[in-house]
């Protein structure tokens, strides 16, 4: 499938056949895509949890809003986010580059303060907020190799965030979590398989300026 068949191919799956599961390497290939997302300033504020544990899955179901694709899928993804973005992670992206890039202290050093001092300056909310939107690019990232893949997904913020902080004991790893991603295979007889998607004509959605 071309990138566009793929697309057409994906919808949000409400009905999963809880007997297939994703293999090690297509759980691998979300695993790399999530790391591989971009970030406000690489920064990287937020975490992938994957569940692979039914009678864990079956919890979510309450807070969910009783959607059964939390526990019919083949794994459970949890999108968080770290609750704070303090100067240590800032400097841990900066210690890292060195590392990995060879970059001299001299080189970083200017936009290592100024994002220290940024950050310094922005409150708690608007440093949360922040690292919010980025698990939105990081699940557009993953939906789409999903389509590529083609595994079947539901993108998911109708839950109850502090009952699945609780279940994944989120607090004592210092995350709150934003959004999930059930994943899997389409059942058969799910009630949206099959048809056509309903989009605005692209005249209506895009603007060319020339």
């Amino acid at each position: 499938m071309d990138i566009i068949s793929s697309l057409e191919w994906r919808y949000a799956t409400k009905k999963f056949d809880p007997s297939k599961k994703l293999t090690k390497q297509q759980i691998e290939t979300l695993k790399k895509a999530f790391n591989l997302t971009a970030t406000s300033f690489g920064l990287q504020p937020i975490k992938l949890i994957i569940i692979e544990n039914k009678e864990l899955q079956e919890k979510f179901v309450e807070h969910s809003y009783f959607q059964r694709q939390v526990a019919d899928c083949s794994h459970l993804l949890v999108l968080c986010i770290e609750k704070d973005t303090s100067e240590k992670e800032v400097n841990n992206y900066f210690d890292l580059e060195i590392k990995t890039r060879g970059t001299s202290e001299e080189v970083v050093s200017t936009f290592r303060n100024q994002l220290v001092d940024m950050y310094k300056n922005m409150s708690l909310e608007d440093r949360q907020l922040s690292a919010k939107y980025q698990t939105y690019i990081a699940l557009g990232n993953l939906m789409t190799v999903c389509a590529v893949e083609k595994i079947d997904n539901c993108p998911m913020e109708g839950f109850v965030p502090n009952k699945v902080d609780e279940l994944l004991n989120l607090a004592d790893k210092n995350l709150q979590s934003v959004l999930m991603l059930p994943v899997g295979y389409r059942a058969e007889d799910d009630v949206m398989n099959g048809l056509k998607k309903v989009r605005k004509p692209m005249q209506e959605t895009v603007i060319e300026i020339s």
